[in-house]
């Protein structure tokens, strides 16, 4: 099917009407085998919302909300099929692991795809802040978790596409975000660091064996790991906390993945600059992914580390959103101008492809891809 989307004369042809994924030409390019005529497309994901919009008024397919193991399979079909026509060459299949946690709701402002509320991470204090809460959490079992997503997934590829895994977000963001609560966290650094390490070890030991069970998987090609690290100026705890509590847990899940042959990319946000050669030379992670401009513009960050890692995304998230159509493909060229030389780059948001993201403006970042070098 091919759909196309008009404004002041321009076209956005997608859908795709024959996409051609290829998952081992994304690999060689991540890893610097090949460099490319074209981009590779790379999302850490689009919102539910979108990915429904794109379903049923793009597709024409029966959206399916995950309740049970049955509609759980027709959800991830969706996911699939929307990855595949919308010209991607992987699907990233995520969770599994639960922590429970607090957080703040608040309204969702997002236009059109609205989902009414939106969750915050909680800022204060969240349920552990002593031993005895340590002791009470319901810690969850990685040997009892449901991989029924994950193994429908690999087992209803389209011919040519592999699949990134993720079972939860990360190392630092499930203590930070979900269990201590930041300001918590910033006292207990100081106040009970035996603590602080007792749950990033009891976090960081579920992770790793949550992704032990998935190695063997068909169509693995990697680890899509997300852990938000940094914010606009700076890491979100000094980098040497995060030398010792979190990225000890990164090289771990990497070694993991180099043993048997596959790629660790990681999403972080935020300014990470001082760890970065920590993540390159010790952590030894194969590509990175979230930029803003304001913060990491992707074209430095690509000059600095293109020749060592995978660069991935990186079209400013404020500037998808607001740009006219004319100021937005302008935009995405020079990133691909100045990006795709000497290769190891994939274009995609800086962040996500979230509800509040213009569709409009989607497509034609993928267009100005699909146009690139012509």
């Amino acid at each position: 099917m091919d759909v196309v989307v008009k404004e002041r004369g321009s076209c956005v042809k997608l859908p795709l009407e024959n996409p051609n994924p290829d998952i081992d030409r994304f690999i060689r390019v991540i890893k610097g085998e090949e460099i490319p005529k074209k981009p590779p497309f790379v999302e850490l994901f689009l919102d539910g919302e979108v990915y429904r919009e794109i379903a049923v008024n793009f597709l024409d397919r029966e959206w399916v909300e995950p309740r049970d193991r049955r509609s759980l399979k027709a959800y991830w079909d969706n996911i699939v099929y929307v990855q595949y026509k919308m010209g991607y060459d992987y699907v990233r299949v995520s969770g599994g692991l639960d922590f429970p946690g607090k957080s703040r709701i608040g309204e969702d402002t997002a236009g059109e795809l609205s989902r009414g509320k939106r969750g915050w991470v909680e800022e204060g204090v969240g349920v552990i802040s002593s031993w005895e809460d340590y002791e009470k959490y319901p810690w969850p079992d990685p040997q009892k978790a449901d991989l029924s997503a994950y193994e429908h997934v690999a087992n209803n590829l389209p011919e040519g596409m592999g699949i990134f895994v993720c079972p939860s977000s990360g190392f630092l963001e499930i203590p930070l975000d979900t269990l201590f609560g930041y300001e918590n966290l910033a006292f207990l650094l100081y106040d009970n660091p035996e603590l602080v390490k007792a749950v990033f070890d009891r976090v960081g030991n579920i992770l790793y064996r949550f992704y032990e069970q998935l190695i063997g998987l068909p169509h693995l090609v990697g680890f899509f790991q997300g852990d938000d690290m940094g914010f606009k100026t700076s890491t979100m705890i000094s980098p040497n906390d995060l030398r010792k509590y979190s990225l000890p847990w990164h090289k771990k899940l990497a070694n993991l993945a180099h043993e048997n042959g596959l790629i660790y990319m990681l999403h972080s946000c935020g300014n990470i600059d001082s760890i970065m050669e920590d993540l390159i030379y010790d952590v030894k992670i194969d590509a990175k992914h979230s930029f803003e401009d304001e913060a990491t513009p992707v074209i430095e960050f690509k000059q600095k580390y293109g020749d060592k890692i995978g660069v991935l995304g990186g079209i400013d998230m404020d500037k998808l959103c607001r740009l006219e159509e004319n100021d937005l493909r302008a935009y995405v060229r020079n990133v691909l101008d100045r990006c795709m030389p000497g290769g190891r780059y994939a274009l995609g948001s800086g962040n996500t492809v979230a509800n509040y993201v213009p569709l409009k403006n989607y497509f034609i970042m993928l267009d100005e891809g699909l146009k690139w070098g012509n």
